[in-house]
């Protein structure tokens, strides 16, 4: 709700009443920026954060043909994040995936769009935070405190969770302070490993034409060629490349959301797109050695250290500790916001108390503390069994695939009737019909055929046995489970605000240019 985007301002009060004319009452801190807003999705992503943790991964399956999986991957999310940038736009309310999923569908279709982006995102935040026993004990061995691998990865991310959610209980506006110096130590980060491996180079761009034996023994190999590897390599970069939406889930924090929102959605995506290709291309041009066991194994910190030196590569290391540190605390974030989000619809069970907010933070506590203890009861999988938690983690990935279509498909059905309507929503982000139309297709296609090559049981990902369908059982189960609460309890439900955040009057000079 706005008034004609030319009047448009970045007052409270305006911002306070286009909540309002949406449904709901004013109770977040709205207190962020145009760079916070766009240093959430940012930091969601993390490009340092997926790197150092994935390179390795997608070198073994698809060595430097993994450039080409990079660009594929970045090209079909900046289709998702234009449709999104779209209904930022337009409804700008606390949750994203939920909310325009709501806005657009069915309630049944909006429920399970919430429940598979909530699981995937807490699933997230423990795959992220164990991340940092790749960085922490390269850095010093202080933080080895346990001789068990495994044991100390959780160890480490279980201590980084309860920090994370220590921040996010603290309020929005703590977060957003530790959540910029960390966006902008990474940037920095890039850019100086950019330029350093640039003065390091060994081989031209054309390393990125060949596959460097990569594909034969891959599954599919002989009937399809160099697909295959870039089918498997692609896992990595859509493993990196979501999150970008996190700028919606903050929108009720955010000044002048519908004009900063669109903007940080693309910005974050095309930010840490392009600096991933580059920091990509330049590494396979600098580093000493292209055999896929020893990039499949060593990875990024491999290719620092043999062209710049283990004590230069230890320094960064340190820049991407804290990356992967920010990249949890922002996750958690957008997963406090969707479950708040969800539970002040009463579409979670103890709704009420999940949607309280504190007078003195203005921030939603109880969604941060559980989101906290889930997260770290799932690093408890790890030990003893990692092949189960990368399951998990896999799972976590396929299913907030899952969640953007069943935003992006009502979205294209809607498209196909019509939306956005001509002359409605005057100066919103929009894309015209024909090119809307080819977008949001590609956006589908996209993400359809990205889930099904995420989720494929493949044994060279998860394992001979029943690993290798263990994707698939567990995507069906959390599937399942969704479906059967919403038909219980869900289904029939009278879904109104909870009390604390209903609208008690909407100024009458307050008028909608967006209810298309």
């Amino acid at each position: 709700m706005t008034t004609p985007a030319g009047a448009r301002t970045d007052s409270h009060d305006s911002d306070v009443a286009d909540l309002a004319q949406l449904g709901y009452r004013q109770r977040l801190n709205r207190s962020l920026g145009g760079f916070s807003s766009f240093a959430a999705g940012f930091s969601y992503i993390s490009i340092l954060t997926g790197m150092f943790q994935l390179f390795g991964f997608g070198y073994g399956f698809g060595g430097p043909l993994l450039f080409w999986s990079w660009l594929v991957v970045l090209g079909g999310q900046f289709c998702v994040a234009l449709v999104f940038a779209e209904l930022g736009a337009r409804y700008p309310i606390a949750g994203s995936i939920y909310q325009w999923s709501k806005q657009v569908s069915s309630k049944g279709v909006a429920w399970m769009a919430g429940w598979t982006m909530m699981i995937g995102s807490i699933v997230t935040v423990a795959s992220v935070a164990i991340a940092l026993q790749v960085a922490l004990p390269a850095i010093w061995s202080g933080f080895e405190v346990f001789r068990n691998t495994a044991e100390n990865a959780v160890f480490l991310g279980t201590c980084a969770i309860i920090v994370t959610t220590t921040i996010n209980v603290l309020g929005v506006r703590v977060m957003a302070k530790i959540n910029n110096v960390g966006v902008a130590a990474e940037l920095i980060g890039v850019v100086v490993i950019i330029v350093l491996l640039a003065f390091h180079l060994q081989r031209g761009p054309a390393v990125v034409l060949h596959s460097h034996g990569a594909g034969p023994g891959l599954p599919g190999w002989t009937s399809l060629g160099y697909l295959a590897p870039l089918l498997m390599a692609a896992i990595m970069p859509a493993y990196v490349m979501f999150g970008f939406d996190t700028a919606g889930s903050l929108a009720e924090e955010t000044k002048d959301p519908r004009r900063r929102t669109p903007a940080a959605i693309l910005q974050a995506l095309g930010a840490a797109g392009t600096a991933g290709a580059l920091l990509l291309i330049l590494a396979l041009m600098a580093t000493k050695t292209l055999g896929l066991t020893a990039l499949g194994t060593g990875g990024l910190p491999l290719v620092l250290e043999s062209a710049l030196g283990s004590t230069v590569g230890k320094i960064l290391l340190v820049d991407v500790a804290f990356a992967m540190f920010i990249c949890t605390l922002a996750i958690q974030t957008a997963a406090i916001r969707l479950t708040f989000s969800m539970a002040r619809d009463h579409r979670l069970p103890f709704g009420e108390r999940l949607a309280h907010v504190t007078e003195q933070r203005h921030s939603p506590v109880t969604p941060a503390i559980v989101s906290g203890v889930i997260a770290i009861a799932i690093l408890v999988v790890n030990i003893g069994n990692a092949q189960i938690f990368l399951i998990v983690t896999s799972v976590s990935i396929v299913i907030v695939y899952l969640a953007y279509l069943l935003v992006t498909v009502p979205v294209l059905l809607r498209r196909l009737a019509g939306w956005p309507a001509e002359g409605k929503g005057s100066g919103l982000f929009t894309m015209r019909r024909p090119v809307g139309l080819a977008v949001n297709l590609i956006a589908v296609g996209y993400g359809a055929l990205m889930a099904i090559n995420l989720i494929w049981p493949r044994t060279a990902i998860y394992g001979a046995g029943g690993y290798a369908w263990g994707g698939v059982i567990s995507i069906a189960a959390i599937v399942g489970i969704g479906l059967l609460y919403y038909l219980v309890a869900q289904r029939r439900r009278d879904h109104t605000v909870a009390a604390e955040h209903q609208v008690t009057s909407v100024p009458a000079d307050i008028l909608t240019a967006t209810s298309d």
